[in-house]
């Protein structure tokens, strides 16, 4: 029996837990109130609870620091004026009825207005007047001007926190919070903007159901109960006048509480704290005051113990704040030493922290940084990493921009995981002049080479950018320079940036569209880590991976089978065919160099197959005679404005192109199911060893 009452009360404490059956439970609760009577005793103790809950929200609004960790006030405010009025109606029920509207009505109507019906309506009014006038209307209208700033500082909050992201002083984690943050804060001012009508609404409501309810209850009186027309005023007036003050109280700290929480700005404190923290900051103001006061109190007519009393208080708290504000200027001065053989607390861990990419530059480059000085630097590196998604398909982590003393002053420096992987330098206020092979002049200037593909390049003043350009020289910006440089290694390196979490967000995103796919290969046939390995093969060779819903179901139809992440990754590939002829196919179809049928044997038969995988081992001298004929091959190809490509076997491509990537690695190696049938293929050479030779 005990165990029985035992699991009920958990079954109970869980359901009053649900907040959901708590809301629902109050919406009926309102609408059974404004339907069917209640009894009087039931109705006291909503009185009771009305009053109660208002005190609690009042409370509440004066020890949040933001706005925004009260963001369900706007909806508590309806749902509060409603169950005032769902009071109203019931009490109005009640009196009209029966005379007699519950205890504490009837407290309010005789005991705190004495029992005199014009003191009462004098009380009711003045609530009115200062709920309706003063509270309500000022507050409304800091919730419309709040409302308003909050849009028109909504771009401007975005573009600085897209400027700290790009600069790596937030992370994306960090950036999504505040654009939350930023929207939520929108959202609650525009909703306090339209919840503080309903408490105006509920003030005039308030005077209207007083002038109702006392024409209607002496019409009853005199009509219905036979009284005379002064006892029935007597009775229905007080009853009125106290049902109305019940519900004006809450209303007005209700009306308390949207003045406090609209016109509260961001704190680390609560109101009580931060009110007598400013107050008291300023113990000459408090000096000023005391002396008022103390003038006052000597004025001959006026009463002398109020003023002398708060003249002492003000005083003696002026001394106290004026010297609690020495004693810390003077702990400030001098810092407590500490003990021997302690050690400053350090956060260590912090220093452990290894940003995934850096952008680090010389002093004379911070101009290029500086918005303040025109620079836009950050703002093309944001420009290269949506170009990077778009074409490649993955999302580079914030690079992180900061100037470096150890660097050269036209110098920057771009790091990989804390790891340098290439240098360049640009002259400030210069220009980058190429010849794009059309320009037949030669410009003076410094001469130099462009970073990101090493092609030969002059450095003009601004002033000669104009005359650059009219003799056919293709004219850059150095930051358009350090943008492009950092676009190419971004590229070249995109299989180191692609983490293990940045996989598994990207496939969070595609399960967002399409659960199946995920749902089918994740975990049940691939773990994370083998997709990011086929993904990072693809963006090796700059394949995008952008439609990862095809990837993902190619992987689905073949993890079953293979296992070998280089078998994956060429099922993927031959699936994504059109994929990568569309990129590599000009008007004309795609021109390619093809491998003799002998060669092509002898390095499927050199394929060397370990506990780790396979790989190309060929003899000296045919890998020495292959690179020779390949680069040969590729610069033809080159010269003639061709992209170089060698055409070969499904089997053999991926280990031909890890054995050509540091050599050549410009070179494309496409095999032959990646050839959809509507592309034409033009094979404009064929490697052999003979030509090497």
């Amino acid at each position: 029996m005990a165990d029985t009452r035992s699991d009920a009360r958990s079954a109970v404490i869980r359901y009053l837990k649900s907040g959901d059956l708590f809301m629902a439970a109050t919406v009926l609760l309102i609408l059974v109130m404004m339907i069917v009577p209640i009894p009087p005793v039931f109705l006291d103790m909503l009185v009771a609870l009305n009053m109660t809950f208002s005190l609690g929200v009042l409370l509440v609004t004066m020890y949040i620091t933001e706005p925004l960790q009260f963001s369900v006030f706007p909806s508590l405010l309806l749902l509060a004026t409603l169950f005032r009025l769902s009071l109203n109606v019931s009490a109005t029920k009640l009196i009209l009825l029966r005379g007699n509207a519950g205890s504490v009505i009837q407290a309010f109507g005789g005991f705190v207005v004495g029992g005199n019906y014009v003191v009462g309506l004098i009380v009711f009014l003045i609530l009115v007047i200062i709920q309706f006038v003063v509270i309500t209307t000022g507050a409304g209208r800091v919730a419309e001007v709040a409302a308003r700033f909050t849009l028109d500082a909504m771009p401007g909050k975005q573009m600085s926190i897209d400027a700290d992201l790009n600069a790596g002083m937030i992370t994306e984690e960090e950036a999504r919070r505040r654009r939350l943050k930023i929207q939520q804060e929108a959202d609650f001012y525009g909703a306090m903007d339209g919840s503080s009508k309903f408490v105006r609404g509920d003030a005039i409501a308030g005077i209207i159901i007083i002038v109702i309810n006392i024409v209607g209850g002496i019409v009853i009186g005199i009509v219905q109960l036979g009284l005379s027309a002064g006892d029935a005023f007597q009775r229905f007036v007080l009853l009125t006048v106290g049902g109305g003050l019940v519900n004006q109280i809450p209303a007005l700290l209700i009306s308390t509480a949207t003045g406090i929480v609209v016109t509260r700005a961001a704190s680390e404190s609560d109101l009580g704290r931060d009110v007598t923290t400013q107050m008291l900051a300023q113990p000459r103001a408090l000096s000023i005051a005391a002396g008022l006061l103390l003038f006052l109190g000597m004025v001959p007519g006026l009463p002398k113990a109020p003023f002398l009393i708060l003249a002492s208080a003000a005083g003696f708290l002026a001394f106290r704040v004026a010297r609690s504000a020495r004693e810390a200027e003077q702990a400030a001065a001098v810092p407590d030493l500490p003990a021997l053989g302690a050690a400053e607390p350090e956060d260590v861990m912090s220093l452990l922290r290894v940003e995934p990419m850096e952008l680090n530059f010389g002093y004379a480059l911070i101009p290029l940084v500086d918005v303040e000085q025109g620079g836009d630097l950050k703002e093309r590196v944001a420009a290269v990493r949506r170009q990077i998604a778009l074409e490649l398909g993955i999302v580079v982590p914030s690079v992180r921009i900061r100037d470096d003393i150890q660097a050269r002053s036209n110098e920057y420096i771009v790091k990989i995981r804390g790891v340098e992987v290439d240098r360049g330098e640009v002259i400030p206020d210069s220009y980058m002049a190429m010849n794009p092979g059309t320009a037949t002049e030669e410009l003076d200037g410094i001469q130099t080479r462009e970073p990101a593909f090493g092609l030969p390049a002059v450095w003009v003043s601004a002033s000669r950018r104009a005359e650059a350009e009219m003799m056919g020289y293709t004219v850059v910006d150095p930051a358009s320079v350090i943008a492009t440089h950092l676009s190419e290694i971004i590229k070249a390196n995109a299989a180191e940036l692609l983490s293990r979490q940045d996989t598994r967000n990207l496939i969070d995103n595609v399960k967002k569209t399409a659960p199946a796919v995920v749902e089918e290969l994740i975990p049940a046939q691939m773990s994370v880590g083998e997709v990011q390995r086929v993904l990072q093969n693809l963006v090796r060779e700059r394949i995008s991976i952008r439609d990862l819903i095809t990837i993902l179901e190619a992987l689905g139809d073949a993890a079953g089978t293979y296992k070998d992440i280089d078998v994956l990754t060429e099922y993927v590939r031959s699936r994504m065919g059109r994929s990568i002829c569309s990129q590599y196919a000009g008007p004309d179809g795609i021109a390619v160099t093809t491998l003799e049928p002998s060669l092509e044997q002898t390095l499927v038969d050199s394929l060397d197959a370990t506990e780790h995988g396979a790989f190309l081992a060929p003899e000296p001298a045919v890998y020495r005679a292959l690179i020779a004929s390949l680069a040969a091959e590729s610069e033809r190809m080159a010269a003639a404005g061709q992209q170089p490509m060698v055409l070969t076997s499904t089997s053999l491509r991926p280990h031909l192109r890890r054995l050509v990537e540091r050599t050549i690695p410009q070179l494309v190696v496409l095999s032959y199911n990646e050839i959809v049938p509507e592309v034409k293929v033009n094979a404009v050479g064929m490697v052999s060893l003979d030509n090497a030779s």
